[in-house]
């Protein structure tokens, strides 16, 4: 076995669960400013793109038709659940975009503070939102709170260099009950991006 193989892959989410694959390579998600390698992602490509959009599609017209109160009710709970493991978030901010811990917990604070009080977009459908790394969990979810709440379905492109924080939101938002398909994180450069792009879904980069 490749010595690289050794370290964790992390997965995909997709229509509500872990969605492991292999993909022709990975990319190593290294600590910042240490160059020590903590996980690999798989460098998703048009397949992994077409099950996760399929997922939200298919996803949508339910999460639409919830009542709003309904849908803010699953964003106040998963505020409440990223706050219970606010130390672990900042943690794998910290490790990975490099930011001080003081920065990185005012983060997480952020984002329970933006779940806790949304305010609703006049949008739905399918939207795909694009992280980056400044803020490599604020940024995306200052963007798809609002869409969650008037009935979107999301499809994230995680930071390759600090995908973690992303990723383990997905999970609680498993556990907190949201639909199959409602919450999708896809790993990978910018091919990801292009096949977002051409897909027609409607593309937001934080």
């Amino acid at each position: 076995m490749h010595p690289a193989e050794d370290i964790l892959a992390l997965p995909l989410w997709i229509n509500g669960r872990a969605f492991l694959t292999v993909t022709p390579s990975f990319q190593p998600v290294r600590a910042a400013g240490q160059g020590e390698v903590l996980r690999r992602i798989p460098l998703c490509g048009a397949a992994e793109v077409s099950v996760a959009l399929q997922s939200a599609r298919a996803a949508s017209a339910a999460w639409a038709a919830l009542a709003a109160p309904a849908r803010a009710a699953l964003l106040i709970a998963l505020g409440e659940a990223l706050e219970r493991y606010a130390a672990h978030f900042s943690s794998m901010i910290v490790a990975e975009a490099g930011k001080p811990e003081t920065a990185a917990a005012t983060e997480v604070e952020a984002v329970v503070a933006l779940l806790r009080s949304a305010r609703e977009t006049s949008s739905s459908g399918v939207v795909a939102i694009v992280g980056e790394i400044k803020d490599p969990l604020l940024g995306v979810l200052s963007l798809a709170v609002p869409e969650w709440l008037a009935g979107a379905c999301v499809v994230f492109r995680s930071v390759p260099s600090a995908p973690s924080a992303l990723f383990a939101l997905a999970e609680l938002s498993g556990r907190c009950g949201f639909p199959a398909g409602v919450f999708n994180v896809l790993h990978g450069n910018e091919t990801v991006v292009d096949e977002l792009r051409l897909s027609g879904a409607r593309l937001l980069v934080a």
